[in-house]
């Protein structure tokens, strides 16, 4: 897939086939319209186009608003596209400027005057433009001035997926992650750098990884403990993760704390990925440091099970 970042960087192509959105998390409902993208452009022997935005709109449009947690990064979902067969992908800058641009404007100037779009794959419920003032009414009346096709997905094709991003999201913040998996196609997955903690794990013969997000706008699953797969350097390894402030140990910080299994080798400073498999717990107080040693015993075994 080649990923171009901005209109001005995207090629004059033949045929080309488009759809539009932010896509977080490219879940199972953005599926079904990508898929239509592609059958379209291979009846038309065109090139499946996708153009996304970022930072997110809602960042740039009321930047005071903190409350935002994404599915997916900019590189998440790029992987994501590419391995659906995607062929052009344009990550478009969102900006104050970009936004204000009329769905006409947008349209004209951008959809026809930069990329040669000669259809548009859109859901029945569309919006675009200056205030999502354009809808699937007047990108018709601007594909007769205009010359190209557009092409909807019936409602009934949308609603009988009844996916979304929020559901997928409560799924997570809730501890339901196989819901969250099915709904999204996929594990969830998060990354970040490891971190020296304060080795509480080790000491404890658990030795764990603790992973720093900087990416603040990225959804990390609620508070509990879950079975995981963690990737180093490509390979998998069967792991326990917990999110939470340690509540045992009167720990007031969140952290995300992972226990690779059949692992010892350091990871400070590396990247860890992890794709959330199932949920094992919530999290709890132990008043004895054995009884928190014999429930990690059980959660390993549970997500043994998990994992096989």
């Amino acid at each position: 897939m080649k990923v171009y970042y901005g209109v001005d960087e995207f090629p004059q192509l033949k045929g080309v086939v488009l759809t539009m959105g932010t896509f977080d998390g490219v879940h199972y409902g953005h599926r079904k319209i990508l898929k239509r993208l592609l059958e379209s452009a291979k009846v038309n022997n065109g090139h499946a186009v996708v153009m996304t935005f970022h930072p997110h709109p809602r960042t740039v449009l009321f930047p005071d608003q903190t409350d935002l947690r994404l599915l997916s990064k900019v590189t998440e979902k790029i992987e994501l596209l590419a391995s659906l067969g995607i062929e052009h992908l344009i990550v478009q800058p969102f900006t104050v400027d970009f936004s204000k641009l009329t769905h006409r404007e947008f349209v004209q100037g951008v959809l026809i005057d930069k990329i040669n779009m000669q259809c548009m794959v859109v859901g029945y419920d569309h919006q675009f433009g200056h205030k999502r003032q354009g809808n699937f009414e007047e990108l018709l009346k601007l594909s007769a001035e205009f010359k190209f096709e557009v092409e909807k997905i019936p409602e009934q094709d949308i609603e009988e997926v009844v996916v979304s991003s929020t559901k997928i999201r409560n799924a997570l913040l809730t501890g339901n992650i196989s819901l969250a998996n099915q709904l999204l196609s996929y594990n969830y997955s998060l990354s970040g750098e490891v971190v020296k903690g304060n080795q509480v794990g080790r000491t404890l013969g658990f030795p764990t990884a603790n992973i720093y997000m900087s990416d603040n706008h990225k959804l990390i699953p609620g508070d509990g403990v879950y079975s995981a797969l963690a990737f180093v350097d490509g390979v998998q390894y069967k792991s326990v993760v917990s999110i939470g402030n340690r509540p045992t140990f009167n720990d007031s910080k969140k952290s995300i704390e992972v226990h690779l299994l059949n692992f010892n080798q350091d990871l400070y400073n590396q990247n860890l990925k992890i794709e959330f498999v199932d949920f094992i717990r919530p999290q709890r107080k132990f008043e004895v440091i054995d009884e928190l040693v014999q429930q990690i015993n059980a959660d390993i075994a549970l997500a043994m099970e998990h994992l096989s």
